[in-house]
């Protein structure tokens, strides 16, 4: 009877170590898979962040303000910032022409982008393939902007610092609010964002662009007016349109030989931003990216628009 009890306690005691053992393994799987919710608020569980492509530009800045660039193994043509990231790392085609090929081929455990990404069947190819895929929205506010920091920061185990990036945003949006306050009573400066790329291609951009956005947020009146989205740019609309500001990227004030090229294009000499050589110019990235940089991009566009008398150009490098 004695040797049964005693095979009995050895069974028990099997028993109770195994389900221990399988108890203290399950909670580390579980520690390390992260769930965090899309931009259609389906929840994506997340195994791994070792190896992360990154499908655009905001998004490559973001994981590397977070401190995971030595995970990045690839991203696409619109990330510019950090300065020369592009340059470093592999590309997988731009964020509206992806190469699904190329993203395969890093081996990646973690996409990240915009909802929007073409083509969209790359999605589909990538979860076939047992690819975890985070694709956010896109933010026109500085609402959207903190959660897709925060968003971020969780997929990759960075929760902390992503905090940390959201409280220095709401501090640049509390000065700004605060010039913006100042201003309330006068009247709104009027400003047409331009999309050059040299004297070829040349746009007006309207509602519902970042660009729009931006100049709302910083108390400006765009002089796009109804337009929505881009349209090519007539000397006889902006002639109509009386901006007392240019804005544009440096890239695009660049490609038409600076201020004085840009002053040649038909039309834009013959309105008040012409005639006192009102041109605000910051980099694609900074001004419209809506990433980290984005409430001191915003600091900076009002600086460009409100307080100063002629030309202003801002890259955000400091940044860095």
């Amino acid at each position: 009877m004695d040797i049964i009890k005693s095979d009995l306690f050895k069974v028990w005691l099997l028993t109770v170590f195994i389900y221990i053992l399988f108890t203290l393994v399950l909670c580390i799987v579980v520690a390390d898979t992260l769930e965090v919710s899309d931009a259609e608020d389906k929840t994506i569980v997340i195994d791994s962040s070792d190896r992360i492509v990154s499908l655009n530009g905001s998004t490559t800045e973001i994981l590397f303000a977070l401190g995971v660039g030595e995970k990045v193994v690839g991203c696409d043509a619109s990330s510019t910032y950090p300065k020369g990231v592009k340059e470093k790392l592999p590309s997988v085609g731009y964020q509206y022409g992806l190469n699904i090929e190329g993203i395969l081929s890093l081996k990646p455990t973690l996409v990240i982008g915009r909802e929007d990404i073409k083509p969209p069947q790359v999605v589909n190819q990538l979860r076939m393939a047992n690819v975890t895929v985070l694709l956010l929205k896109e933010p026109r506010d500085f609402e959207t902007a903190k959660k897709r920091l925060l968003t971020i920061g969780k997929a990759v185990g960075k929760k902390d610092i992503a905090k940390e990036l959201v409280i220095t945003l709401e501090t640049d949006i509390k000065k700004l609010n605060t010039k913006l306050a100042s201003r309330k009573e006068k009247t709104k400066k009027k400003a047409l964002f331009l999309y050059l790329r040299g004297t070829q291609t040349t746009l007006v951009l309207g509602k519902e662009t970042a660009q729009a956005a931006m100049l709302e947020i910083v108390g400006a009146e765009n002089a796009a007016g109804n337009i929505t989205g881009n349209k090519p740019m007539t000397a006889e609309a902006v002639i109509a349109a009386q901006p007392d500001v240019y804005v544009l990227f440096t890239t695009g004030l660049e490609s038409v030989g600076g201020v004085e090229g840009l002053l040649k294009l038909s039309g834009l000499a013959h309105t008040p931003a012409g005639k006192n050589k009102r041109v605000v110019a910051m980099s694609g990235q900074y001004l419209s990216g809506f990433g980290p940089r984005s409430g001191k991009a915003a600091l900076d566009l009002f600086r460009g628009i409100h307080e100063e008398t002629g030309t202003f150009i801002a890259e955000g490098e400091e940044e860095k």
